[in-house]
């Protein structure tokens, strides 16, 4: 089975808009939570969310193309540019790819223009419209304004689409299909309806404190906080990579899909879905559960979901997940949809190559169902060879990255 790299990456997130900026973020323990500042939520019961800051979609496009985009397609567009700069790759029509991973396509569109129509603020609707809501929309533009013109997919998968992405990403390489892959995930669903949706559903945290809501394994957690982003690697054969002469960050090691089969909403109580992901992921990669150092959890600091995921961890580690380094990023990005799969499969990468594994933040209060080393509040170094990223959605979804130092 040909051996996959990884050559390139690119991060919009809410704690930083580089990959640079965001791995720096999350080791110094940085919170992206703040009051919503993107619409009026006076209206609805949750008023705080981790927004990307200071971006400005006409320093990454031209105004016009800006204009037509939906904002989740601003940051996958910023986010697949960096890392195709940043991987020096040579497009080769035909023979490179791209699969987009988004779990709310263009609901802000949506809800905006249906808002503005409906109260007769927006007497036109634009032409525009239907493409700029449009979930493949977004790896469209990426495909025009690169030239590529070898497959291309869009899933959507919840939760776990960007990993999902970066799945299918790879089985493309690995059918023949392609020599080169972009994996890019992303999300913006910060609006009032969804938000005041996932409100009512009591998934969200109420906690009034912005910095210190998301707390995920901690005992006193509550909930998730929306998060908005994009992120994209570049995939490729290492043959491909080394003939070009290419940096390599990492090996794709492995990756598994599946779904439980269980429950629109909550995850198999035993997480049989997860644990074969996880299992399934590191088999792939000749992985064994010793060699695994460090696991980036989808961790979204939900009651059932941090146990159920603490429990599947176990089960496939067993004594070694005491001897694991155990985080959620999420505590500072917040849940970042679509985009979390592939940004957090990111920080799984820099870890391996750095040697350091951010914290989870908002760790107080111990929870005896979560018993794990979450890295509380602050980064511990350690030498990092295999990492695995785990992304967990609605319907069942379950997506596993395993990523691996790169040696010749």
């Amino acid at each position: 089975m040909k051996k996959l790299v990884i050559t390139g990456m690119g991060a919009v997130t809410p704690v930083g808009n580089t990959v640079k900026d965001y791995w720096e973020g999350l080791i110094s323990g940085r919170s992206g939570v703040g009051m919503i500042t993107k619409f009026d939520a006076s209206g609805i019961p949750v008023k705080i969310a981790a927004e990307v800051k200071d971006f400005d979609p006409e320093d990454y496009m031209p105004k016009k193309l800006a204009r037509e985009l939906d904002p989740f397609m601003h940051y996958a567009y910023a986010a697949a540019e960096e890392a195709l700069n940043d991987s020096g790759l040579v497009i080769e029509p035909g023979n490179t790819g791209i699969v987009m991973g988004t779990a709310m396509d263009g609901i802000r569109t949506i809800a905006e223009t249906q808002d503005g129509y409906s109260t007769g603020a927006v007497k036109k609707v634009s032409p525009r419209f239907v493409p700029k809501m449009l979930g493949n929309i977004g790896a469209a533009q990426i495909a025009i304004a690169h030239n590529i013109t070898g497959p291309s997919m869009t899933v959507n998968t919840a939760c776990s689409s960007g990993a999902d992405a970066i799945t299918l990403a790879a089985m493309f390489i690995r059918s023949g299909a392609s020599d080169a892959m972009i994996a890019v995930g992303a999300d913006s669903a910060l609006c009032p309806v969804v938000m005041a949706g996932l409100a009512t559903a009591k998934a969200l945290s109420t906690n009034e404190d912005p910095k210190t809501a998301c707390r995920p394994f901690d005992k006193l957690r509550d909930g998730f906080v929306m998060g908005e982003g994009g992120a994209a690697m570049v995939i490729e054969t290492e043959e491909h990579a080394k003939r070009r002469g290419a940096k390599i960050y990492a090996e794709l090691a492995g990756y598994a899909n599946n779904t439980d089969g269980h429950h629109v909403t909550s995850p198999h109580p035993d997480g049989i879905g997860a644990v074969k992901c996880m299992r399934d992921a590191m088999a792939m990669g000749n992985i064994k559960p010793e060699d695994v150092g460090y696991i980036n959890t989808h961790g979204t600091s939900t009651h059932s979901g941090d146990i159920i995921e603490t429990k599947s961890i176990k089960t496939v580690f067993g004594a070694h997940a005491y001897d694991m380094l155990i985080d959620s990023t999420k505590s500072m990005t917040g849940h970042m949809m679509g985009a979390g799969g592939v940004a957090e499969a990111i920080a799984c990468v820099m870890a391996v190559r750095e040697g350091i594994v951010p914290p989870t933040i908002n760790y107080e209060n111990p929870d005896p169902d979560c018993d794990l080393n979450y890295v509380p509040n602050k980064a511990q170094k350690r030498d990092i060879s295999a990492a695995i990223s785990n992304a967990l959605g609605f319907g069942g979804q379950n997506a596993s990255i395993a990523v691996r130092r790169y040696e010749e």
